[in-house]
């Protein structure tokens, strides 16, 4: 049997989020009207009044589970163009999992390359090509609220070239980003600390990979490898970043 768990967060209306998503939704019944007027028949035309339910929403493609494609780091990676989401290649996106645990990383902390590999020896596992590396926070948990962007550690320029140079090309968190907590960056960019700005995004422009952002329940996975995961995101044309529903998948 096949057991699958959802890993996306649910895009909602009242999320108090940086960037909060707007929804609106159209009934059946006001459907019914609007479309009664669009076809030039009448609202009781349709069965019991009644037409398709839909919903327009107002969003970026960086709002909840998504995956960000080279193109939205910089313009160019490795010197050519950068690929746009929807010429990420589909192989990069289903294959084995590994969930690594950083539950006790405090906000603004950064994870290095060696608590990267000292996790992975804890779970006695090796890495290898197009792995899907998977960073646990449970920052998920807040996921709505208004500090949401400002609550979580983030994965180092060091650690995230470190997952590149082992043939990683797709790896997430369960937080708002993959680098530090947003206030902690703003908060040393003030002091004139630099470097450590969008660090690991700012990496995109000389090695090409991709990162997931806003993931959930990687607490709910039971083992951390031996496990497919799926993160296709959506197509959308010369965009840099889409949305995605994450799903983990056992046999």
């Amino acid at each position: 049997m096949t057991q699958l768990i959802d890993l996306s967060v649910t895009l909602k209306c009242g999320d108090q989020c940086v960037r909060q998503p707007k929804i609106e939704y159209v009934t059946h019944e006001k459907s019914a009207r609007r479309c009664a007027v669009a076809y030039g028949v009448k609202p009781e035309d349709f069965a019991e009044g009644k037409y398709a339910a839909i919903e327009h929403i107002t969003l970026t493609t960086h709002d909840t589970t998504h995956m960000d494609a080279p193109y939205h780091y910089y313009p160019t990676a490795e010197g050519k163009p950068a690929k746009t989401i929807d010429q990420v290649p589909l192989e990069w996106c289903y294959s084995d999992g590994v969930v690594l645990s950083f539950t006790h990383k405090k906000r603004g902390e950064n994870i290095s390359a060696e608590e990267i590999q000292t996790a992975l020896r804890k779970i006695g596992y090796r890495l290898k090509p197009l792995d899907i590396v998977l960073i646990r926070t449970d920052i998920y948990k807040h996921h709505g609220q208004k500090d949401y962007a400002d609550l979580h550690p983030g994965v180092s320029r060091e650690a995230t070239l470190w997952l590149i140079e082992h043939g990683i090309k797709v790896m997430g968190i369960d937080a708002w980003g993959w680098d530090r907590s947003l206030g902690a960056m703003i908060a040393d960019l003030k002091a004139g600390r630099h470097g450590q700005f969008w660090e690991s995004h700012y990496l995109g422009k000389y090695k090409e990979y991709c990162h997931l952002e806003r993931l959930g329940n990687l607490d709910k996975i039971p083992i951390p490898y031996g496990f497919k995961v799926a993160v296709f995101p959506i197509k959308i044309e010369n965009a840099s970043g889409g949305w995605v529903r994450a799903v983990a998948i056992f046999e």
